[in-house]
Order: structure tokens, then C-alpha cells, then sequence
């Protein structure tokens, strides 16, 4: 990696899946190459060989993850990636016309990288360790999202020929209703096994309740007496047991990710600072240390990281009008985690709960209300990261009695809108 005042060629570098393509100009923007090749060993030979005449070469991208550019990485090239939005205004630039092309769109990047590249910030590679623990975390995510899709099939399966069993549980993301579908198929499956068996199944799955268990018993006795036609059953109780071992199976692979990301954020040097932060834990620290890094300098200041987290808003200012809006364009992995930190951080925090509290009376929705407490979480993290110090409450509370926060004039007062 090349400071830019090194630089002396650049490339624009539009990337696919089975192959990539690639510009590079020199200072004065004249084309010196030009070329494609294949995302395979002998293609990226081949990309090596014709960039070595440019030692000094630094390379735009139109992504800052993926397999382009872990290649790019690992061969010490002095990457910046650049946001699709800005990207389609650079190929604009060259094309007014709209005309798009490959070449067009390497060629935009290039251009642009020696315009405007002193000005942008420059890839940092993170450590092994923290890598692996990202992408471990944004496939985790992955899967519970595969899951959640599995579970609304299943449900609607249900409703079309098993409605009474949709009655008796309300949560399908747990194992213990799989496996009640898996033993009992059918609604006459399950009212010929009879109450003995009915039971069991309650008690071995640890489900029986006094306040749930006769209405349950209840729902299960009558479960055959609206029901589908013949056809419907047999198709659909089908798809049903299918779909719950697939959730089976599924699940299984979670609690391995699970296992493996917890013991990868344990044996991580940074986690005492993740793990501290209250609502975070052992779920969402894991998450954030992944989405954040433990670098704070890749991103400047604390007002760069909340952009890319998407809690700073987006200003339009224009004569008298100024107004402001969600931030869209953003992180979503890190937008999502903020979100739900942010979450279980007002049930933790008493000073969470009550600004979460006073945004709520000013007219803001839940997860609007959320969004400023996670803009004001993630300064308080990246100050954590930059003195690399684990969350103090008493000296956050000492802060804001110094600083005349609002907040704590708020702290005691009763809680008139929960935390959803």
C-alpha cells in the first residue's frame, strides 16, 4: 500500500463474477491500458504481469468486500472503493448520453481515482482474526434471514390445511414446534393419537403450563374438525414435514456459527471493549466488533462512522428550504446491528431509557427513536476505541453531570413509552 503522493497510475476496475476488466490512465489521463481477464489463477496472472510496467498504481473499485478485491489485497495493490451512486456520476461525467458499457464504467473510475482520489480514503485491510469474525457474523445473518423465509412458508403451509396448530404455538422459530409437525403431520394424525401421547410430547419438550397446557389439549382434541380437502392434506402436510427438517437441519448449522463465533470474539484482544457495552453481550458484541473493526482511524471521526451505520441523517439545504431525511445508503449489516443494540441498550441503560423516552414524546417513532440513540451510542464506542478503554458508566454519568446533559434530568422520571 502507496501513500498518494506515490501514486502515479491509476486503474479503474469493474469487477463480475466469472471476469473483471480494467483501465489504467496515467497522470494526464491518457489511456496506457486497457484490458480484460478471467477471475481464475491464469487470469490473474495474467493481471499481474500487465500492471507490473506500473509499480505506483493505485485501484478503484466499485465495492469494498468480495472476492476482486481480496485478490487485490493480498497483491498489495493500494485500493479505494468507491459508492455505486458516486461511480454512476463518474461514468455520467464521461457519457452524458447514458451510454454504459464495461470499459466505460472502468475507464469513469480511473478518471475519477485521479481527479478526486486525494481526497478519498484509502482501503485498510483488517486483521485475520477480525475478518474471519466478520464474515462469520454476516453469514449468520444470512442464514437466520434463510429462517425466517423457511418459517413463513411453513406458516402459510399450515394455514392452508392445519390451522389449529397455528393456534396452539405462536412462536415458529423454535425447534419444539418442527418437531410437533414432523410427529403429528396431519390433523387426523394428531387427533387419533389421543391425549396420552398429546401429553407427552408437552412434557418431554418441557411446554407444560397450567395456564396453557388444557387449552392447548383443548385445540388438539378438535383439530380435525376444520380441515382441507383430501388432496390439500396430503400435498401440503408434505411440504410441511419437509420444511420443518430443513428448519431442523438449519438450525443445527446456527448453533455451530453461534459456537464458532463466540469462542473467535473470546479469543479476540479487542473483546473486553465490545464486551462491556451494556445490551450488547455475548449476541451483538460479536456483531459489532465485526461491522466496526477495532481501527478507528480507518474512518476519521465519529460523525464518518455514523454515516455508514446510516443513524446521521441526510441534510438538503437549498435558499430557505432545509430539511432532512433517513440515511439510505449506508452499511445495512451495521445499520441493522446498531439497531438492535440500540434496542436492548435502552432496557439496560437507565440514561438509554430515558432518552429513548424523550425522543419518543417529541412525536418520533420507534425506530427513529432509535436511530438518534445509536448516533449517540457510536460516538461514545469510537471515543471506546480510540482510547481503548471498555464502557464506564459511572464516568459516562460523570460526563454528562459535567457537560449539563438533559438526559439526566430525565433519568428517574417514569417511563410513559417501553422500549418495544
Amino acid at each position: 500500500m502507496k501513500p498518494w503522493t506515490e501514486i502515479t497510475h491509476y486503474a479503474g476496475f469493474d469487477w463480475a463474477k466469472d471476469h473483471h476488466g480494467a483501465v489504467i490512465v496515467d497522470a494526464h489521463g491518457r489511456i496506457v491500458a486497457d484490458f480484460e481477464f478471467n477471475h481464475s489463477l491464469d487470469g490473474w496472472k495474467s493481471f499481474g504481469e500487465k500492471t507490473s510496467a506500473f509499480p505506483n498504481l493505485a485501484v478503484a473499485i466499485e465495492t469494498s468486500q468480495g472476492a476482486a478485491v481480496d485478490q487485490l489485497l493480498q497483491r498489495g495493490f493500494t485500493v479505494y472503493p468507491v459508492h455505486p451512486v458516486a461511480a454512476q456520476s463518474y461514468r455520467e461525467r464521461k457519457a452524458p448520453s447514458g451510454t454504459k458499457t464495461d470499459r466505460l464504467d472502468a475507464w469513469g473510475l480511473a478518471d475519477a481515482l485521479r481527479v478526486d482520489g486525494h481526497g478519498w480514503r484509502v482501503l485498510q485491510p483488517t486483521d485475520p482474526m477480525t475478518e474471519q469474525l466478520r464474515l462469520l457474523c454476516r453469514d449468520e445473518v444470512t442464514l437466520i434471514e434463510q429462517r425466517t423465509a423457511l418459517v413463513n412458508q411453513l406458516q402459510q403451509a399450515l394455514a392452508e390445511y392445519y390451522p389449529a396448530v397455528l393456534q396452539a404455538f405462536d412462536d415458529w422459530t423454535k425447534d419444539f414446534t418442527w418437531e410437533f409437525v414432523i410427529a403429528f403431520p396431519t390433523p387426523q394424525s394428531l387427533v387419533k393419537a389421543g391425549k396420552r401421547r398429546w401429553e407427552n410430547f408437552l412434557h418431554t419438550h418441557k411446554l407444560w403450563r397450567p395456564q396453557t397446557s388444557e387449552k392447548r389439549l383443548q385445540i388438539f382434541a378438535r383439530a380435525d374438525q376444520f380441515k382441507a380437502s383430501a388432496p390439500i392434506v396430503a400435498a401440503k402436510s408434505q411440504l410441511a414435514v419437509s420444511l420443518c427438517k430443513l428448519l431442523r437441519t438449519l438450525d443445527l448449522q446456527l448453533e455451530l456459527y453461534r459456537e464458532q463465533i463466540e469462542a473467535l470474539f473470546k479469543q479476540h484482544p479487542d473483546h473486553h471493549l465490545f464486551g462491556s457495552l451494556p445490551g450488547a453481550k455475548d449476541f451483538l458484541a460479536p456483531r459489532l466488533l465485526a461491522a466496526i473493526g477495532v481501527n478507528p482511524d480507518r474512518y476519521g471521526g465519529h460523525e464518518v462512522l455514523q454515516c455508514i451505520a446510516g443513524t446521521a441523517p441526510v441534510s438538503y439545504q437549498s435558499g430557505k428550504l432545509h430539511k432532512v431525511r433517513v440515511r439510505w445508503a449506508c452499511d445495512k449489516f451495521l445499520r441493522h446491528t446498531v439497531h438492535l443494540w440500540a434496542n436492548c441498550f435502552c432496557k439496560a441503560s437507565a440514561w438509554g431509557r430515558a432518552y429513548y423516552q424523550q425522543k419518543r414524546d417529541e412525536g418520533m417513532s420507534h425506530a427513529c427513536a432509535l436511530r438518534c440513540l445509536g448516533q449517540r451510542l457510536l460516538k461514545i464506542l469510537f471515543r471506546m476505541l480510540k482510547d481503548k478503554k471498555p464502557y464506564d458508566a459511572e464516568l459516562h454519568a460523570r460526563n454528562q453531570q459535567k457537560h449539563g446533559s438533559w438526559v439526566l434530568k430525565l433519568v428517574n422520571a417514569p417511563l410513559t413509552k417501553p422500549c418495544e
